[in-house]
């Protein structure tokens, strides 16, 4: 009788926590397909990097939909992981670093879903000898890919010059010309310094290019890097600031050549291989040349009547310069949302983030976290499915399904993504086309195992 007791009791214990275990499995397939539903708002799929899972391999463990710092872009479903929400995916690759059984590997998206991009070598070098490209411009994103495509071009440069071998004449001509100061652009021109070359590196703007720009403590880096000059970086999160304070750091030890404000206008190629660089300040010579420019280029304009007014900007640099205003957002990205917040954060502002769609496809998951807390909290409003029509000294006129408010109104930040360079490089004679990228996102892959 006791024996049967004991063995009613151990079977009721065992029987509970199947029951919590499957009820806990349900719970989590059902989050699962909540967010398939979700990612169905942006169907076209993955967008640039991603995860590549093998179902065989795959033990179930859950790891991998843990570390993303962009949410459920994978889940677990039927046991495996699958992906949920492929657009979110920037490439960090955590997911793939904590597999215990290697069945997650980085790939690039296909070259359907994948823009027009410049051609580019295995070595970035585009169809002009000798120039390379480096960075977002290419196709990857993320600092980190920047920092390792920068570093890559010049040590091609470098190895070119020593196989070519004897003395390189004319001082007045550099080994190699690098355009953009911003992560590729100072990881190149470290690189540059560790290899001896004869260097300078051009920026329209300020040291840390579009990173400069970002508002205040945005996360910019989520996994350790190596730097030229100072070595591998294993911090594992940074912040704006922070890497802009490590680089002004590096940027001090070493001769750092840095001409700010030169917007560069043309490079041609000469039947001697040299590059003529022409700037609004200078021209320049150089045997190769690194374009590290990014591809936002210049914010795209609404074309709404008044978007002219000395009120209306494209970029939020300080949130804190900004109190006791009214004030409009434009924009569903991560950089209208983080503006948005910034700015309501601060005393007295009331912010209205305007947004043309019916929901946010495409923001990180951390921001839609934040974003959620402060509309409950009436620090920010939303309008959704609304498009301005007309800025004026005191106000906006927003269209919000066929009918038009006035919104009392100091200040109009417009976030409409950039109008890329693309014109730029097809005049300098940049080739263009689709471009398999896979196999470029398994060598940054590699790259980064090797760096490990």
């Amino acid at each position: 009788m006791d024996n049967l007791i004991s063995f009613g009791l151990a079977a009721g214990i065992i029987l509970a926590f199947l029951l919590l275990h499957f009820r806990k499995i349900r719970k989590q397939e059902e989050r699962t397909r909540a967010a398939v539903e979700k990612g169905k708002l942006h169907s076209e799929g993955p967008r640039a990097q991603h995860p590549q899972i093998d179902a065989n391999y795959c033990i179930g463990c859950a790891a991998c939909t843990q570390v993303c710092p962009e949410g459920d872009v994978l889940a677990m479903l039927g046991g495996k992981a699958v992906i949920v929400n492929g657009y979110k995916c920037i490439g960090h690759s955590l997911c793939a670093e904590v597999c215990p059984v290697g069945a997650i590997k980085m790939v690039m998206a296909s070259p359907s879903v994948g823009a027009d991009l410049p051609f580019l070598s295995p070595e970035y070098e585009t169809s002009i000898k000798n120039l390379f490209i480096a960075g977002e411009l290419g196709g990857l994103a993320l600092i980190k890919n920047a920092i390792n495509q920068g570093r890559s071009c010049v040590d091609t440069i470098a190895s070119r010059a020593t196989a070519l071998g004897g003395p390189r004449p004319a001082s007045d001509i550099y080994d190699v010309l690098i355009v953009g100061a911003g992560p590729a652009g100072i990881s190149a021109s470290l690189r540059a310094i560790e290899r001896k070359l004869n260097y300078v590196t051009l920026d329209e703007g300020e040291i840390g290019g579009t990173v400069a720009k970002y508002p205040r403590q945005k996360l910019v880096l989520t996994s350790p890097v190596e730097f030229p000059v100072y070595g591998k970086f294993k911090k594992s999160e940074l912040s704006k600031e922070e890497l802009l304070a490590f680089w002004n750091q590096v940027i001090q030890r070493v001769d750092f050549r840095f001409l700010k404000g030169e917007r560069v206008e043309s490079i041609d190629k000469g039947p001697d291989g040299i590059f003529t660089i022409v700037s609004a300040k200078n021209r320049h010579s150089a045997r190769a040349v690194v374009l590290a420019i990014g591809k936002s280029g210049s914010p795209r304009k609404l074309g709404v009547k008044g978007e002219d007014l000395p009120k209306v900007m494209y970029r939020l640099i300080e949130a804190d310069h900004y109190v006791h205003k009214r004030i409009l957002v434009v924009g569903g990205g991560d950089s209208a949302v983080e503006a948005a917040m910034g700015l309501a954060h601060q005393v007295g502002n009331t912010v209205t983030l305007s947004y043309r769609q019916a929901a946010f496809g495409r923001i990180k998951e951390r921001n839609a976290r934040r974003l959620e807390e402060f509309v409950r909290k009436g620090k920010l409003k939303v309008i959704f499915n609304s498009n301005p029509v007309e800025f004026i000294s005191d106000a906006v006129m927003l269209e919000t399904k066929g009918s038009i408010q006035k919104l009392p109104n100091d200040y109009v930040w417009i976030f409409a993504g950039g109008e890329p360079p693309t014109a730029f490089l097809k005049k300098i004679g940049i080739a263009f086309g689709p471009t398999d990228l896979t196999s470029e996102g398994g060598k940054v892959r590699e790259l980064e195992l090797v760096q490990a």
